[in-house]
């Protein structure tokens, strides 16, 4: 279980849990890099995410030629260059800034079948060390929305139908200017592909995401809210805004209000 004092961490703002989460993860990596030859992080697509890759992308402590990146989910359907791809975020955020070892894009214009073969093979190859990941307005971690997630999924990454709520989030995220131009599916890592990390760091942000927090910190474990399962990680740290908290009860933590 959790460790309120250890694993939650609540800022005022937005860019102090952002950065916060970012000196997190930029601690581990450095430690990690002493000792091996690389180090292996997924990272999530989403404007929760921005602060925290932004300030990665400033790091002048990680050693990037030992970095190998995965990212865990992608639309289906949308052009091999739309904007609208997680992978063109992260591109743009984080992995065309700094020189990784290697850097593994899902790419669902072609041969699904065929890519989540090759996809699952480079996950394969060793350990996760890291998963950065937030949590949705639905409680969904990747893609795993609550119709699909699955505790025990025996599959390293699927292809899903994307619940309406999940949808409306990419519009609330401005990600999409409309629920039409949402596709309905999209490729997504399994949960059991993302706990088997050996460390997690979760940043949310925002009122919307209130209800998602609040059941995932207080609920019992179950796929009604996909992210509850994260409470049974041995080492996920939990990074949020004043807002995304406000569901909960303030005397189990303290707010910091600077990084």
């Amino acid at each position: 279980m959790i460790d309120l004092q250890k694993d939650i961490h609540v800022f005022s703002n937005r860019k102090l849990a952002g950065i916060a989460a970012g000196k997190e993860v930029e601690k581990y990596i450095v430690n990690l890099q002493e000792e091996q030859d690389e180090v292996r992080v997924i990272f999530a697509a989403a404007p929760s995410q921005t602060e925290m890759l932004t300030y990665l992308a400033s790091s002048d402590q990680i050693r990037w030629d030992k970095l190998v990146a995965f990212h865990m989910d992608e639309y289906i359907g949308l052009d091999e260059k739309a904007p609208e791809l997680f992978a063109s975020y992260l591109e743009e955020t984080l992995f065309s800034k700094v020189p990784f070892k290697e850097v593994h894009l899902i790419k669902t214009h072609g041969d699904i079948a065929a890519e989540l073969s090759r996809y699952e093979a480079l996950l394969s190859k060793g350990s996760i060390d890291l998963v950065c990941l937030g949590i949705g307005e639905n409680g969904h971690i990747a893609f795993n929305d609550p119709p699909v997630a699955d505790f025990y999924d025996p599959l390293v990454v699927k292809v899903v139908d994307l619940e309406e709520a999940c949808r409306v989030q990419q519009v609330n995220d401005k990600c999409f200017d409309k629920l039409g131009n949402v596709p309905t599916k999209a490729v997504t890592l399994t949960v059991p592909t993302l706990m088997a990390a050996k460390a997690m760091v979760c940043v949310v942000l925002g009122e919307k995401k209130s209800q998602a927090v609040h059941d995932t910190l207080t609920q019992e474990v179950s796929t009604a809210c996909p992210a509850s399962i994260l409470t049974t990680h041995l080492n996920c740290k939990f990074y949020f805004n004043q807002s995304a908290v406000s569901k909960l009860d303030h005397h189990t933590f303290t707010i910091v209000k600077k990084a």
